[in-house]
C-alpha cells in the first residue's frame, strides 16, 4: 500500500499558523487529535523558549476555547486544547485518510506520512486544496505488509534466522544448525529460507524501482 511524506503550509491566516510563524524555533507536536464537525480537541507537546508566553497567546486566540497545561518541565511542556478551528484534521477526516501520529508543526509547516490507497491520497489532496492549504509531496513509496509477502512459516524461518546469527558477517549459525534450531530436515529448510529470500529480494527491487 502507498505511503506518502507530505509537507504542509499551514495558512497564515489560520491561529496555529499564525502562532507557529510568530515562535520560528518553537516545536509543536501533536500527539494526538480528535474532531467532529463543529471542533476538535488536540494533546500538544510544545517546546520553545518563549515557553509562557507562547502558551499564553495559543490560550488567547478566540478559536481556542478550552487550553489545559498538563505537564511543564524548562522548555517544554504538555498542553491539551480545544479549538472550533482544527484545519488540517477537517481536511484529513474528509478523505478518510487516517493520519498518522505524532506530527510536528514548525514555522507554519507540519509534516505528515500516511499511508492509504492511491484514490484515497488523491482524495487528501483534493480535501488540502479545499481548505487552502498548500503541500509539496516529498516522496510516495510501498509499504511491505509481511503478512502478506510471507507466509507465517517463511516469516518465522527468516526471523529465527537472524536471531541466531546466519545473516551476520561472519555467519555464526550454520544452515544445519539452523534446521536443528527449527526442527526441520536440512534440505526443507534450505528451500523454504530461498523462497522467502527470493520474495523479499523481489518486493526490495520493484520498490526501489517505483521511488
Amino acid at each position: 500500500m502507498p505511503q506518502a511524506q507530505l509537507t504542509l503550509t499551514v495558512p497564515e491566516e489560520t491561529w496555529i499558523g499564525e502562532l507557529s510563524r510568530s515562535y520560528p524555533d518553537a516545536r509543536v507536536r501533536i500527539v494526538a487529535a480528535l474532531a467532529d464537525e463543529a471542533a476538535g480537541v488536540g494533546l500538544a507537546e510544545i517546546a520553545a523558549r518563549d515557553l509562557p508566553d507562547l502558551i499564553g497567546d495559543m490560550a488567547a486566540y478566540d478559536e481556542v476555547i478550552d487550553l489545559e497545561l498538563l505537564q511543564e518541565y524548562e522548555d517544554e511542556a504538555l498542553v491539551q486544547f480545544e479549538t472550533t478551528m482544527p484545519l488540517l484534521l477537517f481536511a484529513v477526516q474528509d478523505s478518510g485518510v487516517p493520519l498518522e501520529m505524532p506530527f510536528d508543526i514548525v514555522d507554519g509547516s507540519a509534516e505528515w506520512t500516511v499511508t492509504a490507497p492511491q484514490d484515497r491520497l488523491s482524495e487528501l489532496g483534493e480535501q488540502l486544496d479545499t481548505f487552502g492549504v498548500t503541500y509539496t509531496v516529498d516522496y510516495v513509496q510501498q509499504t511491505i505488509d509481511s503478512d502478506q509477502l510471507l507466509t507465517d512459516h517463511q516469516f518465522d524461518l527468516v526471523r529465527t534466522a537472524v536471531e541466531e546469527g546466519y545473516y551476520d558477517t561472519p555467519r555464526t549459525c550454520s544452515l544445519t544448525e539452523l534446521a536443528e534450531e527449527l526442527d526441520i530436515a536440512k534440505s526443507t529448510c534450505s528451500e523454504s529460507l530461498h523462497r522467502a529470500e527470493e520474495k523479499i529480494v523481489k518486493q526490495f527491487l520493484e520498490d526501489a524501482t517505483a521511488k
